[in-house]
């Protein structure tokens, strides 16, 4: 017993005590900045090297739903007219708020708004069932860190739970496969309503740089509206945390 206690003050307290305020290494890539006064005339580097084609320009705008935050635009970009900060605070309620461009400022103000009625319902209290549909297991990897000592979700009455029955909303991973299809309709039906949907990482929000290919159906979310978008490739845990705590108004 003595033991166990000299080991736990040895250790010290190792969660984040506030989850809103942790600061992340400078080579962490998150909400990016963009300088379109920066570009060359008739320069399409930035976009031309971009695997998720997640860059437009006149006028120069990024998806972040699209990106996978590879860096391979910045590295390209020779006049720094894109760079990625390491701000991990990058989840949104609207697909059209993951869009930057250089006017808009203050992401974190409008990216997230609460939801009224989510939070009444789960203010106190939400548990997600988690879904891969087809994806690499990266995002999944992430999502399972927000449960671990370091992050401790559950200390906000958010956990991942095994059956869909005990589920108030779903979480979504992965491009929306095909042979997904099915299942993820099955979860989804299963979950009491009222249901909330999150799409995490750049494959379930867009399917990435597989948005192309026919091993797809994302027919899910034709007639379905997710309440969340927490873009990456993985997103941080940090990101996906700070995404729903934004949604529940806390």
């Amino acid at each position: 017993m003595l033991r166990i206690i000299k080991m736990r003050i040895r250790q010290g307290f190792q969660t984040i005590r506030d989850i809103r305020k942790p600061v992340l290494t400078e080579k962490f890539r998150g909400l990016p900045v963009l300088d379109p006064e920066k570009c060359e005339k008739n320069c399409k580097a930035c976009r031309e090297v971009c695997p998720a084609k997640a860059i437009t320009q006149k006028p120069l705008k990024l998806d972040m739903g699209k990106c996978t935050f590879c860096g391979d635009c910045q590295r390209a970009c020779k006049e720094g007219a894109i760079r990625f900060t390491n701000n991990y605070k990058t989840a949104a309620t609207r697909s059209d708020s993951l869009v930057i461009e250089s006017g808009k400022q203050n992401y974190e103000e409008y990216a997230v708004k609460v939801n009224r009625e989510i939070k009444k319902m789960f203010a106190r209290s939400l548990k997600f069932r988690q879904v891969s549909a087809g994806g690499c297991n990266a995002c999944e990897m992430e999502l399972n860190a927000c449960s671990n000592v370091n992050f401790d979700m559950a200390r906000f009455g958010i956990e991942f739970v095994a059956s869909p029955r005990h589920a108030d909303g779903l979480v979504i991973t992965g491009p929306l496969t095909e042979n997904m299809a099915d299942a993820l309709k099955d979860t989804y039906s299963s979950i009491p309503e009222p249901r909330i949907i999150i799409l995490v990482g750049a494959c379930a929000i867009s399917a990435g740089i597989f948005a192309d290919s026919s091993a797809l159906d994302r027919k899910f979310l034709d007639d379905r509206k997710p309440d969340l978008f927490i873009p990456g490739c993985p997103p941080h845990p940090l990101t996906f945390i700070n995404g729903v705590l934004g949604l529940l108004g806390r």
